[in-house]
């Protein structure tokens, strides 16, 4: 069930009226935080920011806050008004505050909400619809009162759509204003769609959508050219007079607007940085969204730090590529100009730090001869391309190192196939059928279902079961050729097809028992001595993350009858620092052609893929520059020249 604007005014009467600030109470629980440093440590953020190991924990940071704040409220006799909003960043806040309502006996019952924002146009029962973002993944499970729920409209004319911006207003104020206020944060910067040029004093209104932003959200529509070019959004006026703020990030793709919000000069390119005025905001990011904050990419430039080797690995690389010299040639002068000569003090010498940290990295690589023989392992695969994709070398260097090889493709794939590629196949299987008369009637049958629904389909539509068949078998036949060139066969791979996966939807359903206990069962068949997992670090809810997900909940429940070595790789975006690998594996310039070439075989995901985020390169291009710009970082250093590298990090 979803409102309009209209029903949420009407709605808004009884709420309470104007209201003081209240006190502001943390929550009773923080899990694993790193925001008690000292001040100077933070003295370049103008935003508080707390910094967490795990994505989950912001949630249950953020959700106890909300249910401190709900329950206060109603000891009080009074309704707390809470802004929310979309998105894959506060779905693990909202599954929170689920599990609290249903184990704990959190009560919405005297709650108002009012979302931040929705696309225009947009039906309130599409699937791309925050209205109904918002019933499938909190309100249908939470007693909240369907009258105290305010979204604004995508669905207002024309002529409509100002006036019913400006009731939205209204019965914010009527409401008694926002208490709690949640944002994520978009890659330009944007709180709610308040894209770059948004002003300050801007109100709930109709929006053009940044490029960026539409190219984000491309996946969700099944290509760019789907997403609506507006929204409708609160302002930043309207976001700055809620009384408490908590803004979300996780991932490493948004650790660079996160340090310009936080760190940066308030600029009206960048709403987010608006943020600094606000008397009580917090952000809340995991460790990879943090990356870039100078106290932790470079926390010696602003205080004592405690040199252990970890950091010290860090900070000379980072002095390397800041002189431009290789490592050994660092001087003392390198060293006291960059704030680092306790560091220095500590070895005795330059010469001392220099050689430690060189012969460091130098142990880390590991050619085919120091990589492992005759070992069974199992390469877990989110996708049916990730494995050549993101560990090609060593795939093919392990084959010939004689290991038992078996690659587990845990989902289907399928919404990343084009429809014009059903269509080529269900073509080739009537030719077929035709020239072999085998099937023929059954093949006739099932294209004159696909084609119908095809010609039907509307962006967005969910593929019926047929479809996400072929689409399925497209994705398994190309991954299969795909291993074939680095040595294996259909008997090496495992086609996994994970339950959650499979909503035929680009929004996937939580990790389930099942989805664990399919891969606790490939566990137990094959007892490797070596998985291999997607150690992706960017969207929380994404593939990979669910992924691994199941493979460590697997990995628990086994503990103590096996225990496997995990060497983590990355996805198609980035490479581990040479600074985080445990192993850099070397490739020659025959080795890395033998990988691009397994990564050709998936055809469906050549020349334009369905979902290539924000670069426009082809991933064979993406993973020629990762691989080779990995070992021209190690050359770059000092170390010994590579054409390509591979890094890998054993958990």
């Amino acid at each position: 069930m979803a409102h309009s604007v209209s029903d949420a005014v009407h709605g808004a009467g009884s709420a309470t009226e104007a209201r003081e600030p209240s006190a502001i109470r943390g929550p009773s629980r923080v899990p694993a935080a790193h925001h008690a440093v000292p001040t100077h440590s933070t003295v370049r953020e103008r935003i508080r920011t707390v910094v967490v190991d795990d994505h989950e924990d912001i949630a249950r940071l953020v959700a106890s806050r909300i249910a401190t704040l709900v329950r206060e409220r109603a000891a009080a006799g009074e309704r707390a008004v809470l802004g929310l909003a979309t998105g894959s960043t506060p779905i693990g806040v909202y599954r929170e505050l689920i599990r609290m309502h249903r184990e704990e006996g959190l009560s919405f019952a005297h709650v108002v909400t009012f979302n931040l924002d929705e696309y225009y146009p947009m039906p309130p029962d599409s699937i791309h619809s925050y209205h109904r973002f918002m019933w499938e993944n909190l309100f249908s499970h939470i007693d909240v009162r369907p009258e105290n729920v305010h979204i604004p409209t995508g669905s207002a004319s024309r002529e409509t759509v100002d006036d019913e911006a400006r009731r939205y207003e209204d019965a914010i104020r009527r409401a008694g204003g926002i208490d709690f206020q949640i944002l994520g944060i978009g890659k330009t910067g944007h709180i709610g769609f308040n894209e770059p040029g948004s002003g300050a004093d801007s109100r709930t209104r109709l929006v053009h959508l940044d490029a960026v932003t539409r190219r984000d959200a491309a996946a969700d529509f099944f290509g760019e050219e789907y997403v609506p070019r507006e929204a409708v959004t609160m302002g930043v006026a309207t976001i700055l007079e809620a009384r408490e703020i908590a803004i979300l990030a996780t991932g490493e793709h948004k650790s660079s607007i996160v340090r310009r919000a936080v760190e940066g000069d308030v600029d009206v390119e960048v709403a987010a940085t608006f943020l600094q005025s606000h008397p009580n905001t917090t952000f809340y990011v995991d460790r990879a969204a943090a990356a870039e904050l100078t106290r932790v990419a470079t926390p010696w430039l602003l205080d004592e730090v405690q040199w252990g080797p970890e950091l010290t690995v860090r900070a000379v690389v980072w002095l390397s590529q800041q002189t431009g010299k290789g490592i050994l040639k660092l001087t003392q002068r390198d060293y006291a100009d960059h704030k680092m000569s306790s560091l220095v003090a500590r070895y005795g010498s330059p010469g001392a730090v220099n050689g430690e940290v060189f012969n460091t990295l130098g142990a880390k690589i590991r050619g085919k001869s120091k990589l492992p023989r005759g070992k069974r392992v199992i390469c877990f695969s989110p996708h049916p391309d990730d494995d050549v994709i993101s560990m090609g070398g060593i795939l093919r260097k392990l084959v010939e190192n004689g290991d038992e090889m078996t690659v587990a493709y845990m989902t289907s794939g399928n919404i990343a196939v084009f429809d014009h590629d059903v269509r080529r196949y269900v073509d080739f299987l009537e030719r077929l059928a035709r020239e072999s008369g085998a099937g023929r009637e059954m093949v006739d049958a099932l294209a004159a279902k696909v084609y119908r629904f095809l010609a039907e389909k509307r962006a967005g539509d969910v593929d019926i079961p047929e479809v996400q068949d072929i689409k399925r078998i497209i994705r398994e036949a190309e991954a299969v050729s795909g291993i074939e060139v680095m040595g294996l066969t259909k008997q090496n791979a495992r086609f996994l097809n994970l339950p959650f996966y499979q909503t035929g939807k680009v929004a996937k359903d939580p990790i389930g028992p099942e989805d664990v206990a399919i891969v606790r069962a490939l566990l137990e068949e094959l007892r490797p001595d070596i998985v291999f997992v997607a150690g992706d670090l960017s969207d929380p809810h994404g593939t990979h993350r669910m992924c691994k997900e199941a493979i460590d909940a697997a990995l628990a429940e086994l503990r103590g009858t096996l225990s496997p070595e995990v060497w983590l790789y990355r996805g198609a975006w980035q490479e581990w620092p040479v600074t985080e690998a445990t192993w850099l594996v070397p490739m020659s310039q025959e080795e890395l052609r033998l990988k691009i070439q397994a990564i050709f075989k998936h055809q469906s995901q050549k020349d334009s893929a369905p979902f290539p985020g924000q670069d426009d390169r082809e991933f064979w291009q993406r993973v020629e520059d990762r691989n080779k710009g990995t070992a021209h970082t190690l050359d770059r250093l000092g170390l010994a020249e590579y054409y390509a590298m591979e890094a890998y990090v054993i958990a």
